[in-house]
């Protein structure tokens, strides 16, 4: 897909590396040849998702007990929202930024929500802004990690002093920028790994601190939650799994851990220096950026017709992604980004080129 076209869209989907897919075929080839049944099929399947656990907890920077697979970001906030009982009488803080997938659920639940306006404000302001909101009535903090809207990195750190329980959303956190969610300070973070992580899609998972599995009700049991037979939770944040990965998922978001890690720790850094040559050169193109220095990977800029922008870069193979009634472009650029791929982004923008044949493949496994 890289050799084919300009992907700038992984803040939505990550592309999918070749090892990837082909984990993914694997299982389902065995599935098809030898069933799907079997105890010996059980016993793999559930020993590769405590493999899958302990990935996803070195990842964040904790212990696999606190980690529960999910299915996507919006699961995880969910699972927290209703665990916790947030309804109507309930205060919540958040801020004008957030995706449906956490901002969704805040609303339907009923709670009052003390909204802090950070989308026009510079970064700098934001921490004052939130802390603003909370009150002596708050009972959750909860916001991203990561704008998805600008990039912005929002304070968790300085948010957690507080002690009033914080749920982050760490969609466009995790896999882009380096996340240590004890250090964070975080009470339960969620994972979208379909997007930087490179994942399968349908996988995701939930950290939850030791100190909160009190607090959260188990409200969707499944098999996997309980200590069986005696009907007694788990222990740990296994308990609030409420569904069955399916295996080839499993399989798959192994081998993009496994690609994550072959690109080595400078990976981060990588992204975040494309996303800087990317806003300098949207600035030189003399695009409104409104994506401040040193934040993510994304980098936004205000046009006036952002999905018509849209449909015309994705005829010149460039993919880019326009947020729904901001005004808004957003370009996500990961440590496989190239200067080509920037400056094929501008020239497009410029109207200085047209559409070409196929790229030879391009992949980057080292930064």
């Amino acid at each position: 897909m890289l050799g084919r076209c300009t992907y700038l869209n992984t803040g939505s989907f990550g592309p999918l590396p070749s090892a990837t897919v082909a984990a993914m075929q694997a299982v389902e080839r065995r599935e098809l040849e030898e069933g799907r049944s079997s105890r010996g099929y059980f016993q793999r399947v559930l020993d590769e998702r405590e493999v899958l656990r302990a990935e996803l907890a070195g990842l964040l920077g904790t212990h696999p007990d606190r980690i529960a697979l999910t299915s996507s970001t919006t699961e995880g906030c969910n699972i927290v929202l209703r665990g916790l009982g947030i309804g109507p009488g309930d205060e919540v803080v958040t801020t004008d930024s957030e995706h449906p997938g956490l901002f969704g659920g805040l609303v339907a639940s009923g709670a009052t929500l003390r909204i802090a306006g950070i989308r026009e404000r510079p970064t700098a302001e934001i921490l004052p802004t939130v802390q603003a909101q909370i009150t002596s009535r708050t009972r959750l903090i909860a916001l991203s990690h990561v704008s998805w809207l600008n990039g912005a990195v929002l304070p968790v750190r300085e948010l957690a002093r507080h002690g009033v329980p914080v749920l982050v959303d760490g969609a466009q956190g995790v896999g882009a920028i380096p996340v240590d969610v004890e250090d964070l300070g975080a009470d339960y973070y969620t994972v979208s790994a379909q997007k930087w992580l490179l994942g399968p899609a349908g996988t995701g998972a939930l950290y939850v601190a030791p100190d909160q599995l009190a607090n959260c009700r188990v409200t969707f049991p499944s098999y996997f939650s309980w200590d069986l037979p005696a009907y007694e939770f788990h222990n740990g944040a296994v308990r609030f799994e409420g569904s069955w990965t399916p295996a080839a998922s499993i399989a798959g978001l192994l081998a993009s851990l496994a690609f994550a890690a072959d690109a080595g720790d400078d990976r981060f850094a990588c992204a975040r220096n494309a996303a800087e040559r990317c806003r300098a050169l949207l600035l030189e193109h003399g695009a409104d950026v409104v994506t401040e220095p040193e934040q993510a990977t994304l980098v936004s800029w205000r046009v006036d017709e952002p999905e018509a922008l849209v449909g015309r870069l994705a005829e010149q193979s460039v993919v880019v992604r326009a947020l729904p009634g901001t005004g808004l472009v957003r370009a996500s650029c990961g440590y496989w980004t190239s200067d080509e791929d920037l400056g094929r982004l501008i020239q497009c923008l410029e109207g200085s080129i047209e559409p070409t044949e196929q790229r030879p493949a391009r992949v980057p496994r080292k930064c």
